[in-house]
């Protein structure tokens, strides 16, 4: 049945709290953030071998990325490269995709990924992914994956479950009882001792019309605009109709639009060494680490140096002395110097750059 599973891989996104490394022309999705020679969106696509078939897979970007996608992808057919003319968040970029899918193959099996995670164990990643594809096939259900926390991390969204064993599906799947959205860490410390609460990883797994009628049920007007245009997808007239279609979809996630109000949402619980590489202290973790806890990414000669990330050109010899707790990246024409711990203003830090310096920086 693998001939009737698909991809999608949600690839559209800025990162901008990766800055300098993740530029508006340049995202993180398109580098090799880990430093293993493959970018994030090649090692995403790679993972998923063995589950679907090369020619099922469909990426979602960015109208100006859908270049860069071919160059990373160079045997993905142009046909399956969806190029959106701005950003809507989640939903209408899976809509969007599942239309075009479930035209193209009635009996397809969904699988979402975003562009940007880091999986350290992908035997088991297959296996999990495999089982929801499994139990997706033949129950009318809408399938997230949740990852086991190890720590109370307030980056994360979180999934409730209900743990009661006579309504769980085949494979150990669990009803959901609710999201929360990025807890402050009184909540999350809770969340981690209650024992009942996952790490939302927005991976997804759903048929083709499952997702389609959810969207009819619980987004009816982003539903209307693709029923409208479903005889103009995979023809010429495909992209004036997305043009005009993301005009009329509001700005909506999946989970606040459907996951969080659908009566038939389940979670698969799983642990295959995951983390949403969005920020520099996630690649903290992540990444390879020397004896003084450093994680380094260039040409670079360290003294009295500790718990730093340093991400910065092979062809450029950096010398760190006595920082403790540091970010310093380098990408084209930035330099960032940043303690680890303010890492969340690097947002705030683009912002400025773009109004005192203007658009050459971001």
């Amino acid at each position: 049945m693998m001939q009737h599973t698909y991809l999608v891989v949600m690839a559209g996104g800025i990162g901008s709290r990766f800055w300098p490394f993740s530029r508006t022309n340049h995202p993180k999705q398109f580098h090799d953030v880990l430093g293993v020679g493959r970018s994030m969106l090649q090692l995403t696509v790679d993972r998923f071998a063995g589950i679907c078939p090369p020619e099922n897979v469909f990426v979602v970007t960015n109208r100006d990325y859908k270049e860069l996608v071919q160059q990373h992808l160079p045997d993905l057919p142009v046909d399956q490269i969806l190029g959106e003319p701005i950003g809507r968040n989640t939903a209408p970029c899976i809509a969007y995709a599942s239309y075009c899918i479930a035209k193209r193959d009635p009996q397809a099996v969904i699988v979402v990924s975003p562009a940007d995670h880091a999986v350290l164990r992908e035997e088991e990643f297959r296996h999990i992914i495999s089982q929801a594809v499994d139990v997706a096939r033949t129950h009318e259900v809408l399938i997230t994956l949740g990852i086991q926390p190890s720590r109370p991390d307030t980056g994360y969204g979180y999934i409730q479950y209900i743990d009661d064993e006579a309504s769980s599906l085949p494979n150990g799947l669990k009803k959901v009882k609710t999201f929360t959205e990025k807890p402050n860490l009184e909540l999350a410390q809770m969340f981690l001792q209650s024992g009942d609460f996952l790490w939302n990883s927005g991976l997804f797994v759903w048929r083709a019309d499952v997702i389609v009628q959810a969207f009819h049920q619980y987004l009816s007007d982003i539903a209307e605009v693709f029923d409208d245009g479903q005889d103009q997808l995979g023809t010429d007239q495909e992209e004036n109709f997305i043009s005009e279609a993301y005009s009329r979809c509001r700005n909506i996630s999946i989970d606040y639009g459907i996951m969080e109000k659908a009566d038939n949402v389940f979670v698969l619980p799983a642990d295959f060494g995951w983390s949403d590489l969005g920020t520099w202290d996630s690649l903290h973790r992540m990444g390879r680490r020397d004896e003084n806890n450093n994680v380094i990414d260039g040409d670079a000669i360290l003294y009295d140096t500790t718990e730093c990330v340093i991400k910065t050109p092979s062809e450029r010899l950096v010398v760190v002395q006595g920082l403790d707790g540091y970010i310093i990246a380098e990408y084209d024409n930035v330099l960032l110097i940043c303690k680890r711990t303010e890492e969340q203003r690097v947002k705030e830090f683009v912002a400025d750059v773009k109004a005192k310096k203007g658009v050459g920086y971001n």
